[in-house]
């Protein structure tokens, strides 16, 4: 079984100050797991994660991966502008966007960070809008289905994102000549794997391409990111990636493809959302329905507005009921928020303790793409997110959505004299 990160307890104690729903986050949780991910690549003597700040956009956890030596990756414009401030400069921040405004590539070279292109068209859209720079990343698609042995991981010839083949060959000659001198590749093959071959397997499919196009065009690439993709055992009874042996098996690729043709001093670099903070972060909410009719529901003050992966994707979050955790699993429930939609459910036919109204949710793994995927449809609000300090103590590191931050955007004065 899942366990808390804090017991009923600690829990009411801060629900007594800080009212439900609202996301909760484990600091000394956030940095062992960094300084883990760090020890599994320092063998590779360039090697940076850059934290995929779409996953969490909280500027005071971004602070806490960057003392733990992290990067940035950004991917909009706002995104720039956060990691720009809580302190991420330059080399520290990697921009992998797509379809991207002109606005946004500008942006990203008067911060002077590492530009990762997207597309062989935005060779010269970057051009024409800012500049070409010294430093630049392409964004390689192999295309067909990506696999493991023989199972299919995922079909990237059908994802929207990447150059070709052929056009990262043509891509790597023009920018050449366009006066850039330092080169890497990045790629992005399979999504939330929970398998620790996945890394290795991507490494050294990514590995052979900079040896083929060295051959092709001369250049060495300097730096290779594989992005993200490293999962996590969302159900209890999955086995969660050991990130040494990830990056052990990484090592290994990079020994026997990288060394032999004297690349071995590309850095390696990992774009890693989910890994860095999914575990680490919890929604918290409190029993306030029940309703008996065809099945058994029970109703919570949060909704999909909150956490909205179960209803877009059907995904498991586990769910403990605090205090509850011994108790026999014998009560089967929809267990669901308050929005006009019947989607919104946390969880459907899920075995639980006997609910009582007032009861404590502790929502798993919600640390990334959680708050950041919330929407306000209804008008509902967006909630708090409090960090749990190394020291026990709680910091509120984003109050919770008024309904002036709502109508903030609308012109409302002769509405609201």
């Amino acid at each position: 079984m899942k366990k808390p990160f804090v017991n009923k307890e600690q829990l009411e104690k801060i629900v007594a100050e800080y009212a439900t729903p609202f996301y909760l986050y484990d600091e000394q949780g956030i940095r062992e797991n960094a300084r883990k991910v760090m020890a599994a690549f320092a063998w590779n003597k360039g090697f940076k994660e850059y934290f995929a700040v779409k996953a969490t956009p909280n500027p005071r956890l971004l602070e806490i991966l960057l003392e733990e030596g992290c990067g940035a990756d950004c991917s909009s414009y706002t995104e720039l502008l956060l990691a720009d401030a809580v302190g991420f400069k330059e080399s520290d921040i990697m921009f992998s966007s797509n379809v991207t405004p002109a606005e946004d590539f500008r942006l990203a070279r008067k911060l002077n960070v590492t530009i990762n292109l997207d597309d062989f068209t935005h060779i010269d859209f970057l051009e024409q809008v800012a500049d070409i720079p010294d430093t630049i990343s392409c964004r390689y698609n192999p295309g067909g289905h990506f696999q493991i042995e023989n199972n299919i991981m995922d079909n990237p010839g059908d994802a929207k994102y990447g150059f070709t083949k052929e056009q990262m060959v043509a891509g790597f000659k023009k920018l050449q000549a366009k006066g850039v001198k330092h080169f890497g590749i990045h790629s992005f093959l399979a999504s939330n794997t929970v398998t620790n071959e996945y890394y290795p397997v991507l490494a050294r499919t990514l590995f052979e391409f900079a040896v083929y196009l060295k051959q092709e065009t001369g250049i060495a690439v300097e730096f290779i990111n594989l992005s993200g993709g490293v999962g996590i055992p969302y159900r209890p009874e999955q086995e969660a990636n050991d990130i040494m042996v990830i990056g052990e098996g990484v090592r290994k690729a990079f020994e026997e493809v990288l060394v032999p043709v004297g690349m071995e001093n590309v850095a390696i670099f990992s774009e890693m959302g989910r890994f860095m903070l999914a575990p680490y972060g919890a929604l918290i909410a409190t029993a306030i329905h029940e309703k008996h009719i065809y099945k058994e529901y029970i109703g919570l003050d949060a909704c999909a507005a909150n956490l909205m992966r179960p209803a877009m994707y059907g995904s498991y979050h586990h769910i403990t009921v605090m205090g509850k955790e011994e108790a026999p699993h014998d009560c089967i429930y929809d267990i669901t928020g308050g929005l006009c939609e019947n989607n919104d459910k946390f969880a459907i036919d899920r075995a639980l303790p006997k609910v009582d109204m007032g009861d404590l949710f502790f929502i798993h793994d919600a640390g990334a793409h959680g708050f950041a995927m919330g929407y306000n449809y209804n008008g509902k609000l967006r909630s708090a997110e409090l960090l749990l300090k190394s020291d026990g103590q709680v910091e509120m590191i984003r109050r919770a959505e008024t309904p002036q931050d709502y109508f903030a955007t609308l012109d409302c004065t002769k509405y609201f004299d």
